[in-house]
């Protein structure tokens, strides 16, 4: 699979670009590349790289989030470290994107420097299954809304369908003509259609560019006891 050294994931709410981001970083890091991903989300506080901050380090994978992930504060204040990721000819960067264009509004004071070095990619996570983008007419409204709410134009998309934790074979591959069809009226082509791991055997036969998904959890089924009874959740002790 081809790569640009900063890929950036952007979408509508619940697309799967987290997911897909820290399954990206560990692709590129695969291929003995330094990569270091960078959350950009400050929209979403239920589903976050912070989340994966340990596991990342432990692969040599770097991670630059807010520093008020994981709490109950949601600011829109972006680590001055992402600057640096950007200007870090050196390093690949991963840029999870918040969601439609309240999110990408984030995004906007780095697409200077972006496209000064011209060799990015911005992906368009789609999901037929989420409210606002079951048809391509739609989902192609959000791709324009996040283009002018960032300054930057996606160059490819990725097809991440699904039900989560019920997603079945058969979801993927009827989500195929819808893909198909976003791409023929955006006239972006399609890099990757995802899957869990688990449906990765059966379907990488009949998918092109198949891309398979270790899950990430949502923080609130991260549960680990505590030595006086509580439960701790992504760091929150309730």
């Amino acid at each position: 699979m081809n790569y640009k050294r900063l890929t950036l994931f952007a979408g509508h709410y619940g697309s799967g670009k987290t997911n897909i981001a820290l399954n990206y970083a560990r692709y590129l890091k695969r291929q003995s590349l330094p990569v270091t991903i960078a959350d950009l989300d400050i929209v979403n506080p239920y589903f976050r790289t912070k989340d994966s901050e340990a596991a990342l380090k432990a692969e040599g994978i770097g991670l630059i989030c807010s520093a008020f992930a994981n709490s109950n504060l949601d600011v829109p204040a972006m680590p001055k470290e992402v600057y640096a990721l950007v200007d870090d000819r050196t390093q690949c960067g991963v840029l999870d994107i918040g969601g439609d264009d309240r999110g990408a509004l984030a995004l906007g004071r780095y697409v200077p420097e972006i496209r000064q070095e011209n060799n990015y990619e911005m992906l368009l996570v789609i999901n037929k299954s989420r409210p606002l983008t079951r048809t391509p007419e739609a989902t192609a409204e959000v791709l324009r809304e996040i283009e002018s709410a960032c300054g930057l134009g996606f160059t490819a998309i990725v097809n991440n369908t699904n039900l989560g934790l019920q997603t079945a074979a058969e979801d993927v591959l009827s989500s195929l003509s819808y893909a198909e069809a976003v791409s023929r009226l955006t006239g972006l082509p399609i890099k990757m259609t995802c899957c869990a791991q688990e449906l990765y055997p059966s379907l990488q036969p009949h998918v092109e560019n198949l891309f398979p998904l270790a899950l990430q959890k949502l923080y609130y089924q991260i549960k680990t006891e505590v030595p006086n009874g509580e439960i701790n959740i992504s760091g929150r002790t309730v």
